[in-house]
């Protein structure tokens, strides 16, 4: 029987070509967009009778537990549960919840979807989650729990990078505290960094085009490497049964968070404090 594998952010970057190779090897794909246009050029491109596509807002939790469960309610189970979708944002934006962009896109939103597929992924013989974090996590400055949740503050381009590496800790600790709580059961949660990527390089930034194309002429950044330890984590056996992992794409090695997010405790803390916010949104 052909895997079910829902993909987030698979319009474009590493998200897409995950979800291709997916649908080469059998799988039939759940993708998220909040474009039609480029929900539909990804499902020609991936072959109509192998994919369906679910439409929502990331920046909108209300959208989020939508979609989730829109697809809880119309698959039987899901094998696989890519959260990939993120944003790096050179400038300060609030959603509508009035959240910062950043936290609520790249750690909000799939903490929420991954809590409303749980009941699709328990009916799964073996399934697995795959959460695309980043080294960039190192860079992180200060960690502030829960007040990074909810930080709107005003920062600059260069200061982004600090506020990005801050999703992908909290998307690191997610994962840890996620596979502790789901020991015992048939699922699997693991995170991984791609690497350097040039396929949606820096999207906002009015050179991103021409940097893309040099760097990929110098055979920089290939977005292969991060596609290949996607799909290994989401397909591969020799990753089954191995569960709070964080793994990267030098040599396929595991690495450890960095402090703090690497302390069971404070873990435990970002789950309780995310739970405490998005309560009335994730029932």
């Amino acid at each position: 029987m052909k895997p079910t594998i829902v993909v987030t952010g698979a319009t474009s970057g590493l998200g897409r070509l995950a979800a291709l190779k997916l649908a080469q090897q059998g799988a039939h794909i759940i993708i998220t967009a909040r474009s039609q246009q480029k929900a539909e050029q990804t499902c020609q491109e991936i072959g109509a009778d192998r994919v369906d596509a679910f439409l929502g807002d990331f920046t909108r939790l209300d959208d989020v537990r939508r979609i989730g469960h829109e697809i809880a309610d119309r698959y039987d189970h899901i094998d696989v549960l890519v959260n990939n979708a993120g944003v790096h944002a050179f400038q300060p934006r609030t959603t509508p919840d009035g959240y910062p962009e950043m936290v609520a896109v790249n750690y909000l939103a799939p903490w929420l979807l991954t809590h409303t597929l749980l009941p699709a992924l328990q009916r799964a013989p073996a399934a697995r989650i795959v959460n695309v974090a980043s080294e960039a996590s190192r860079r992180h400055g200060i960690l502030r729990i829960p007040q990074d949740l909810t930080d709107t503050s005003p920062f600059s381009t260069r200061g982004s990078s600090e506020r990005y590496g801050k999703t992908k800790l909290l998307d690191i600790m997610f994962t840890m505290e996620l596979a502790r709580r789901l020991a015992g059961t048939t699922i699997t949660a693991n995170c991984l960094d791609p690497g350097f990527n040039t396929t949606g390089l820096g999207r906002e930034l009015r050179f991103a085009g021409i940097l893309e194309k040099v760097l990929t002429r110098l055979r920089i950044g290939d977005p292969a490497r991060g596609t290949g330890l996607i799909v290994a984590l989401a397909t591969d056996p020799r990753f089954t049964g191995r569960t709070g992992g964080y793994y990267t794409v030098r040599g396929t090695r595991q690495l450890q968070p960095t402090p703090p997010g690497n302390d069971p405790s404070v873990q435990a803390q970002l789950w309780y404090e995310t739970q405490q916010l998005l309560d009335p949104v994730a029932r």
